[in-house]
């Protein structure tokens, strides 16, 4: 049976808490960030993610799926002041009903599921939270079997990727890793069990257009930072740099918009492939 507590002040544990907002750094060492919003929290939960503690208000009766969540999910319940909730919820006009404390899993590419048409994205060097957020519900949408973020980067468990996520950083393994040098060690291994997956970059001034590129096989899609694109080092190990036709005055694309893109010519090629 999950403990029973109610925090009534800014106690060290509302801090801890509270920490992981804004610090990097806390949620790392503590291993663990918080959700909230049904849609996410009912994701975390039924895809399997490890949820340390749920926060409620105190004294305030609760939906029923707040009720549901509460007396089926391990996990140590909280009762907290309604007014401490709605800090760490970030909400200033609404009550939260629920918060969780979810832990992060470890940053491996083995949690990327090996498969036939495997599709990934890599984002490289991203620098907004929402940016990583969006193209984790895009990958989600289109099929993909993972994101991962290379170099120094904003990071995925911050409030305003899991916001932007929707949800979706529950469903597909989203994996943390400090070079593109360990994305490219992981695909010769993967080609050398005869997976022969592509690895291609997207800019503006690419060799190739991106529907005339075959994206139906094993395909590792390379996103450049916002401002500055791909790096050298990846722009040297893609094997094809792709460009997405655009017309009007804009000068390029939101990098998490192109990932979009190519990740919906992706679909859109396997879908007509397997008919």
């Amino acid at each position: 049976m999950a403990s029973g507590l109610k925090i009534t002040t800014r106690n060290a544990r509302f801090q801890q808490w509270q920490a992981l907002l804004t610090n990097r750094t806390k949620r790392q060492q503590a291993g663990e960030f918080l959700v909230h919003g049904v849609r996410p929290i009912s994701m975390a939960v039924e895809q399997g993610w490890p949820v340390r503690a749920l926060l409620y208000p105190d004294g305030r009766r609760l939906s029923r799926w707040g009720r549901d969540l509460l007396d089926r999910v391990s996990a140590d319940r909280v009762a907290m002041a309604p007014d401490l909730l709605r800090e760490l919820a970030g909400k200033q006009e609404e009550s939260a009903e629920l918060l969780a404390v979810v832990a992060t899993p470890d940053d491996r590419l083995e949690r990327i599921r090996t498969r036939p048409d495997l599709l990934v994205v890599v984002f490289d060097r991203p620098t907004a939270p929402g940016n990583i957020g969006t193209l984790v519900r895009s990958a989600d949408a289109f099929g993909a079997a993972g994101v991962v973020i290379t170099g120094h980067a904003a990071d995925p468990y911050d409030p305003k990727s899991v916001r932007a996520s929707t949800g979706s950083l529950f469903a597909i393994p989203v994996v943390r890793l400090a070079s593109h040098r360990e994305v490219l060690d992981w695909v010769v291994e993967l080609r050398r069990r005869s997976v022969g997956v592509t690895v291609v970059g997207t800019d503006e001034h690419g060799e190739v257009d991106l529907a005339a590129h075959d994206l139906t096989g094993p395909t590792i899609v390379v996103v450049g930072n916002e401002t500055r694109g791909l790096s050298a080092a990846w722009r040297h190990s893609c094997d094809r740099m792709l460009r997405i036709p655009i017309t009007g005055t804009a000068s390029s694309l939101n990098a998490a918009a192109a990932a979009t893109v190519v990740l919906y010519e992706a679909a859109r090629q396997r879908s007509r492939w397997r008919s």
